[in-house]
């Protein structure tokens, strides 16, 4: 199947093209047809199997078809996203597949200067990539109106609860039109974000990708026992491995990201943190650097990570294995995208090894184990 067969304008394909996108994903394909309907969605899919362009694209098209021959100010399309980076993600998405439409955008987030987006909204955009922080407090200030909205997304919703914005996110919502369509996606169907979905979605069509148990097929898994002493030393070891051109690290702590990245870079291995702590401009400097490659590593909490999408992400690497099993997945996920493969390697160290045989439960696979390494004591 390809994009036109979704029929999608020719703008659109050719703007995907340009991406180097020929066919659709699973959840792509299953969401489209029923966004070009004007049907609401529950899209049950994890970060990397495509689902920001599974409504993006859609809504594009949409809004293309319905422009009014005068140009308004009012916002037309409001996407929430539970962090910046995933918010900046979505935007960027959103330029890129509409080049060819004419269709304005702008994306709100705390932690920078309002003026220049407040500004954006003076100007009149037709979509809006917000964080609902920052969303509502323009809202309070009388800067931004939601009462013409056609389009409602709700992304990573399993994410937003997490971080505690379900009453934000409530808020938001008894400003929207009733009258609108509204597509909502999670990494789970758990019962707290099912009674969300239930609030806010009119006789939905459910679409479900690649359940939170499997992991990416083509993600070559592995793991090494070590004492936590040699953590440090494995990873520098792992890293002078010229294949790995960029690996994304992972830690159970900012503090934790701090330290490797300070580490690695005393090592002589180009690496930057990025976390909660972090500046909105560091965060977006950090992650710059690892998508044009003049950073090799990038040391991220899981929080943080939420939105880092990086074409051909070769390694990720857990320096430190998550409490949670379907974190390893999420964390995994982020290589092996669009049918690359990709590899991860763990470190288990003693006390970590009840997190990794939840792992391998979950799974439903053991992890190959490596042996032949110089920190195996």
């Amino acid at each position: 199947m390809t994009f036109s067969d979704l029929e999608l304008i020719d703008k659109l394909v050719t703007a995907l093209d340009k991406k180097g996108y020929k066919n659709p994903t699973p959840i792509q394909e299953q969401s489209i047809p029923h966004i070009l309907e004007g049907k609401d969605i529950f899209g049950c899919a994890q970060t990397g199997t495509g689902k920001t362009a599974a409504f993006a694209l859609p809504i594009l098209q949409l809004l293309d078809a319905n422009k009014p021959k005068v140009p308004q100010k009012t916002i037309k399309a409001l996407i929430l996203a539970p962090t910046r980076e995933l918010a900046l993600q979505i935007s960027a998405n959103f330029l890129e597949y509409g080049s060819n439409l004419g269709i304005t955008h702008t994306t709100i987030f705390g932690g920078v200067n309002q003026n220049p987006q407040v500004n954006a909204i003076k100007r009149g955009v037709d979509v809006v990539v917000a964080t609902p922080g920052r969303l509502l407090d323009l809202m309070n200030q009388g800067f931004i109106k939601l009462n013409s909205i056609e389009f409602f997304v709700l992304d990573e919703a399993d994410r937003m609860l997490d971080m505690g914005f379900i009453n934000d996110i409530k808020k938001i919502i008894t400003k929207l039109p009733v009258k609108r369509q509204t597509l909502f996606f999670s990494a789970t169907a758990a019962p707290d974000i099912m009674k969300l979905a239930n609030t806010i979605l009119k006789n939905p069509v459910s679409v479900a990708v690649s359940p939170v148990s499997s992991t990416a097929t083509l993600v070559k898994q592995t793991v090494y026992y070590v004492r936590k002493e040699y953590k440090r030393p494995l990873l520098k070891h792992i890293l002078k491995d010229a294949n790995i051109e960029s690996a994304l690290v992972f830690t159970r702590t900012k503090r934790g990201a701090d330290k490797v990245a300070k580490e690695l870079n005393g090592d002589g291995v180009k690496a930057e943190a990025i976390h909660g702590n972090k500046s909105q401009g560091a965060r977006v400097k950090a992650l710059k650097g690892f998508k044009d490659r003049t950073i090799r590593v990038l040391v991220a909490t899981d929080i943080a990570s939420r939105g880092i999408d990086v074409d051909k992400l070769s390694h990720v690497i857990n320096y430190e294995l998550p409490e949670q099993a379907e974190t390893y997945v999420h964390r995994i996920g982020r290589t092996g995208r669009a049918g690359a493969s990709g590899i991860a390697i763990s470190f288990c160290t003693q006390d970590e090894m009840p997190y990794l045989k939840d792992i391998t439960k979950l799974i439903k696979k053991d992890i190959e184990v490596v042996k032949s390494h110089p920190f195996n004591k």
